[in-house]
């Protein structure tokens, strides 16, 4: 009986990815399924707001770029809408994360990329350069974006797969492409010298999911998280009472909350912490899984990255 329950309950899981596969192959053909705008625009879908702010550097004036998950979208987590399914539909090119970034969603995204043109952004990544991931339901960390040089290769990506689609502007995709990879070397000077201000003994990020692995390992910051990779991962009483303990050990005097995920955690564990006599502070919020608002500085990549480092360096140093 029990595994009757268990097999109903997949099917049940799957009935909306399946749904949504059988509504995209039906739509095939329709409105702007050519996947150009009426002002000759490639239309591009992208999951993420950082694979989308690639693809509108990169693509310029040329693309018209559609996001899928918005500011505070935690994309482990994310179900597609009837409108997610006709941004899907009507692009020509849609960008994906890869690495189980988006889930179960995934699967339908491969079963469309035998109608259209879907690239994972993470395929040309080296593999010796992915992180291991934690959970066994996991190869690697799709948290890609938080080494900016790494990041580098998505760009390369989202560059290839639209002089490609529209080789009419290939030129203009390659100068832009260029000049978005100068800005992200930039950027990556820009976080290293920002985590040098940090005394090393106090390099320590502790946040409320196992996100910043890549931003750890790159910049040279020990990266404790209260989740693990994914946020559909569970955690209880004796995480939170690990964690507090740890601050305490280390005295560690500040923690994260994130934009995409709920304070309550991150503030149980400081109020856990001053029970036992630590004083920990909440040292900001950092963009994790998702950017800022559109038309904000945190609602663009670079802008994310710079935000999130100046916070850890002002409330590390």
């Amino acid at each position: 009986m029990e595994a009757r329950k268990t097999k109903i309950g997949a099917w049940t899981a799957l009935l909306p990815l399946l749904l949504l596969a059988a509504v995209l192959a039906g739509c095939s053909g329709s409105g702007s399924a050519q996947g150009v705008s009426e002002d000759g625009k490639l239309l591009v879908t992208a999951t993420t707001g950082m694979i989308a702010d690639a693809a509108k550097e990169i693509g310029g004036e040329h693309v018209e770029v559609t996001t899928l998950m918005g500011p505070g979208v935690d994309p482990h987590l994310f179900k597609a809408s009837q409108g997610d399914i006709r941004k899907l539909d009507r692009a020509a090119v849609i960008f994906y994360g890869g690495l189980h970034l988006e889930g179960n969603m995934e699967r339908v995204l491969e079963k469309i990329a035998a109608q259209k043109t879907v690239v994972a952004v993470t395929d040309g990544m080296p593999r010796e350069r992915l992180i291991a991931g934690a959970e066994e339901s996991e190869e690697f960390d799709p948290h890609v974006w938080f080494d900016v040089d790494l990041w580098k290769s998505a760009a390369e990506t989202v560059t290839d797969t639209l002089i490609q689609k529209d080789p009419s502007n290939a030129e203009a995709y390659r100068e832009q492409g260029e000049r978005y990879l100068n800005e992200l070397g930039q950027l990556d000077a820009y976080v290293r010298e920002r985590m040098l201000e940090i005394p090393e003994k106090g390099r320590v990020l502790v946040t409320a999911h196992d996100a910043f692995g890549y931003f750890g390992r790159a910049y040279g910051v020990e990266v404790v998280g209260l989740q693990g990779i994914s946020t559909a991962a569970e955690f209880g009483a004796r995480d939170v009472s690990a964690l507090r303990d740890y601050l305490v050990e280390r005295n560690i005097k500040a923690v994260f909350v994130e934009s995409s995920l709920p304070a309550r955690s991150m503030e149980a564990i400081v109020a856990g912490a001053a029970r036992q006599g630590h004083e920990v502070k909440i040292g900001g919020e950092l963009f994790s899984d998702a950017m800022g608002e559109p038309g904000t500085p945190e609602g663009t990549y670079i802008g994310m990255i710079r935000h999130n480092a100046d916070t850890i360096a002002e409330a590390l140093k």
